[in-house]
C-alpha cells in the first residue's frame, strides 16, 4: 500500500493513452475524476473503468455527478436526475388532509434518486460521486445569491437540507457508494462562481456555524468525505477554506468531530489558487491544501493542455517536496481515501435494469 496517494488527475479523452497509464501508475496518483468529455457510452465508460482498475485495483474512479444541472452521464440508459431544487421542492407539497406528508415524500425522492445515482455509476465501473451538495440557497426576492450553487441546493433551511442530504446519502449507501459533503462551511451565500473569481464571506464565524454549517455539524458523523468551499470568510481566516488548518483542523475535524477525508474543489481554476494576494502554481496550491489538512487534492482539466505536461510537473514536485521534506505523507490520509472505495460488489447494468429497488426507485422519482 502506498504511503499516500493524494492527487486525482483527470484524462483527455475517451481511451487511456501511454501517458495516461504512466500518471495513473505514479505512487502520488490516487484516483481519477472523469468528466462529459471521457463519456462516448456506457459500453465504451465500463471499458474504460475496467482499463482503469487493470492499471491499479485501489485507484478511485470519481465524478462530480449530483443530479440537474451537474451529471456528467445522460444518455444511453443513464436516469435523467431531478435537481436538488425539485427534492427539496417537495418537502412543501402536502397532499390534501396528509399535513406533513411532503416531507416523507422530499426524503422518499431523495433516497431514490441516491440510490439510482449510484447505482448507475456503479454498474458502468465508476466508484464515487462528489455529493451531496450541502449548500443553503440563499435567495433575494426568489433569486439565488449564488451564481455557481443555485438549484443544485436542496433549501434555504439547514434543517431541510441536512434531512434531504442525508436520504440521498443512504441511498447512495444501499447502492454501495460512499459520499462528499460540499462546499464546506457553505458557499450558498456568496454571489461569486468561485470558477473565476475568489468569494469573500463577511459574516462572523457564529453566524456560519448557526446556519450554513449546520448541515456538517449534524452530519458529521455519517459524512464520508468534505469539500471546502474556495470561499474566503474574512473574519475567520485570510485564507480560503480549502487552506485553511482554522477551519479543517480546528472547525471541521476539532469542533464538528468530523474524521472522514477532506478533498480539495477542483485546484486548476484560476480562482482557487488565490492566496493572500498572490496566484499560486498548481503544485503550491497542491502543496498548501495537503499541508492545510486536505487529504486529497484535484487537479482538473489540465490532462488535455499541452500534453498535460502540467500534471507531470505536479508529479515531479509532490515527489520533491517528499524528498526535501516540504510534504509529509500522511498514512491515516491514505486510510481515508482507501476507505472511499466500494466494499462490495455492483450489480451489472442489466441485472440492476430488473433489479425490484431500482425499479421502486425510478417510481418515486417519477412521482
Amino acid at each position: 500500500m502506498n504511503a499516500h496517494a493524494p492527487l486525482i488527475l483527470d484524462i483527455a479523452g475517451t481511451r487511456l493513452t501511454a501517458q495516461d497509464r504512466r500518471r495513473l501508475q505514479h505512487p502520488l496518483t490516487g484516483g481519477l475524476i472523469l468528466f462529459g468529455r471521457n463519456w462516448e457510452s456506457r459500453a465504451q465508460l465500463s471499458e474504460l473503468c475496467a482499463e482503469v482498475k487493470a492499471l491499479r485495483a485501489d485507484l478511485l474512479i470519481a465524478v462530480d455527478h449530483e443530479g440537474g444541472r451537474v451529471q456528467r452521464f445522460r444518455t444511453d440508459g443513464f436516469t435523467h436526475l431531478p435537481s436538488m431544487r425539485a427534492i427539496g421542492a417537495r418537502w412543501q407539497q402536502d397532499a390534501r388532509g396528509e399535513p406533513g406528508s411532503g416531507v416523507l415524500l422530499a426524503c422518499e425522492a431523495a433516497t431514490a434518486a441516491g440510490f439510482v445515482l449510484a447505482s448507475e455509476l456503479r454498474a458502468c465501473g465508476v466508484d464515487f460521486s462528489f455529493t451531496p451538495v450541502l449548500d443553503l440557497d440563499h435567495a433575494e426576492e426568489g433569486v439565488s445569491r449564488s451564481r455557481v450553487i443555485g438549484d443544485r441546493a436542496f433549501a434555504r433551511d439547514p434543517r431541510v437540507v441536512s434531512l434531504l442530504a442525508r436520504s440521498l446519502m443512504q441511498g447512495m449507501l444501499q447502492a454501495g457508494m460512499a459520499n462528499c459533503g460540499k462546499h464546506f462551511p457553505g458557499h450558498g451565500a456568496v454571489m461569486p462562481d468561485s470558477h473565476h473569481e475568489l468569494p469573500v464571506d463577511r459574516r462572523s464565524l457564529r453566524a456560519i456555524l448557526a446556519d450554513d454549517a449546520k448541515p456538517y455539524a449534524w452530519l458529521s458523523q455519517v459524512l464520508t468525505a468534505v469539500m471546502p468551499a474556495h470561499v474566503i470568510y474574512s473574519r475567520v481566516d485570510p485564507r480560503p477554506a480549502g487552506y485553511s488548518r482554522r477551519w479543517l483542523q480546528d472547525i471541521l475535524r476539532g469542533e464538528l468531530g468530523f474524521t472522514g477525508a477532506i478533498c480539495t474543489d477542483d485546484l486548476s481554476m484560476a480562482a482557487a489558487r488565490q492566496l493572500e494576494g498572490q496566484t499560486l502554481t498548481y503544485a503550491e496550491a497542491i502543496l498548501t491544501a495537503l499541508n492545510a489538512g486536505c487529504d486529497l487534492a484535484l487537479l482538473c482539466n489540465r490532462s488535455a493542455h499541452e500534453g498535460g505536461h502540467e500534471l507531470d510537473t505536479v508529479l515531479d514536485a509532490l515527489a520533491e517536496a517528499v524528498v526535501k521534506g516540504h510534504w509529509q505523507p500522511n498514512p491515516a490520509s491514505e486510510q481515508r481515501r482507501l476507505a472511499l472505495l466500494p466494499q462490495s460488489p455492483a450489480l451489472p447494468w442489466d441485472a440492476l435494469m430488473r433489479s425490484p429497488a431500482y425499479l421502486r426507485a425510478l417510481d418515486t422519482l417519477s412521482v
